[in-house]
């Protein structure tokens, strides 16, 4: 089988109810299943970088504010984004289980081994085509995809894509630009239409 490295795929997005069904992929509430929902949400959630995701520990979650600051982000440069309630929850309730389970160091990465090191980019590769095959998602799933995803959403919401890109952490608008051009024709003009004056 061929590599893709090098290869470039067309912008995509996942659909909320194709995230849930891979989070429900992930199985019931032993530890492992809880991380793997927690990594996903990570990821759809804050709109985070796989290595961001890998590297965030729990101080760098502000809990009062829902605020993420990644301390190392692409160019070594660092941001604040943020995620919600219902996805704090989901981390929270991991980091309870490992430290019931594992007792691992409460300073351990938050997606981390049973010994409280740091999970493998490999391993989170090979980890999310599994969890698609057993969700019978379609497309192609990969860690990148939860970034798209997040992007969409905000610009759904109508987020101006300058704060799109500011949350993403991209130094070119042009690049935020890539991750929003899967959103079909139709819903730019809804976009249009719904402008007042």
């Amino acid at each position: 089988m061929g590599s893709n490295r090098g290869r470039k795929f067309p912008a995509e997005f996942l659909t909320t109810d194709e995230i849930l069904s891979l989070m429900d992929a992930c199985g019931g509430t032993d530890a492992i299943a809880m991380r793997h929902r927690a990594l996903i949400v990570l990821l759809w959630r804050s709109g985070l970088r796989l290595a961001e995701a890998l590297a965030l520990r729990p101080s760098d979650i502000d809990q009062a504010s829902l605020s993420i600051r990644v301390l190392h982000g692409k160019g070594d440069k660092a941001r604040t984004t943020a995620t919600d309630e219902h996805a704090l929850r989901v981390i929270n309730a991991w980091l309870t289980k490992r430290t019931e389970l594992w007792h691992v160091d409460r300073n351990a990465p938050i997606i981390c081994t049973r010994r409280g090191s740091s999970i493998r980019q490999s391993y989170v590769r090979r980890l999310l085509p599994l969890l698609a095959a057993k969700a019978g998602v379609q497309r192609r799933v990969h860690a990148h995809i939860f970034r798209h995803t997040f992007a969409v959403e905000l610009s759904r919401s109508n987020v101006p894509v300058r704060d799109i890109q500011t949350l993403l952490g991209h130094s070119s608008l042009a690049t935020t630009s890539v991750y929003l051009s899967s959103l079909s024709p139709e819903e730019s003009l809804d976009h249009v239409r719904g402008r007042k004056w």
